[in-house]
């Protein structure tokens, strides 16, 4: 991987982590389509990189996450990212196994897209428009619900937004506290692969892959800050499409996006 590689793949999660449209499958489909080889660093920086769009939400929210006098928005997120912790590490094999075959995730995004049509109408009356009156259950449901973007195309974002919608919380709630729980958990994800996670071809640790050449470094460093960047862009531009359009614009696109990577992935298998 080359460094304007690494600045498309950097790209390409900045713009998706937080829309319901799975930046996982993105970053798979941008790596095959530009021939990138789908080495043990490139698995890495896939998930380093997610480092720079935590610090973007971190940023974007600084009065949040830094008003210590609400100790009860950090035992919400901190209860709401146990499901993910466990049921990370223990499928965490079976999850690496389906990120190298792109069909069933060009599948699963458009069959999440199909849902996203129809989610604006499911949830019609919501009851709560402030983070602060999201109880700690509903926050470890919201958690569950993030679950099931373990399966690669599912979104992230899209399964803990429709968790929050199904919990009560109005769209732009939803959103906003799918953006805080990404941040302990993707903290998470990212320091396991960068400090336990031994790589199956190299048997090399994250860190160890990081520091094997220069080279490697500067491409974590850049992926990282090109996250950022374009992550803070994508969050603001996420808030007000939701608000004015809801979720049919992003359902429209994970089904012509799966359709067409589905096609382009048959005709190369």
């Amino acid at each position: 991987m080359n460094t304007l590689q690494a600045i498309l793949i950097a790209i390409v999660e900045g713009l998706t982590e937080y829309l319901p449209v799975s930046s996982t499958a993105h970053m798979i489909f941008t790596s095959s389509f530009f021939g990138i080889q789908e080495d043990d660093f490139v698995k890495l920086f896939q998930v380093s990189i997610q480092f720079g769009a935590i610090l973007a939400v971190v940023v974007l929210y600084w009065k949040k996450f830094f008003d210590f006098s609400k100790i009860n928005f950090y035992v919400k997120l901190a209860c709401a990212v146990i499901p993910a912790l466990i049921l990370g590490k223990l499928f965490d094999d079976k999850i690496d196994a389906i990120l190298g075959n792109p069909i069933p995730i060009a599948v699963v995004l458009i069959l999440g897209g199909i849902v996203l049509l129809f989610i604006d109408n499911q949830f019609k009356n919501p009851t709560i428009v402030n983070e602060e009156d999201i109880t700690i259950k509903k926050a470890v449901t919201i958690g569950f619900w993030q679950c099931l973007a373990m399966m690669p195309g599912t979104s992230r974002s899209a399964a803990s937004i429709i968790g929050g919608m199904q919990q009560g919380l109005d769209r732009q709630t939803a959103a906003e506290f799918s953006f805080f729980l990404a941040v302990p958990t993707m903290l998470a994800v990212t320091t396991y692969s960068l400090l336990l996670k031994t790589y199956e071809t190299s048997q090399l640790k994250g860190y160890e892959l990081l520091t094997q050449s220069p080279d490697n470094l500067k491409l974590f460093l850049i992926g990282n800050v090109i996250a950022f960047v374009v992550a803070i862009i994508a969050i603001k531009s996420f808030i007000g499409i939701i608000k004015k359009y809801g979720f049919k614009p992003w359902g429209y696109y994970r089904i012509i996006a799966g359709i067409l990577l589905l096609a382009y992935f048959s005709l190369n298998k």
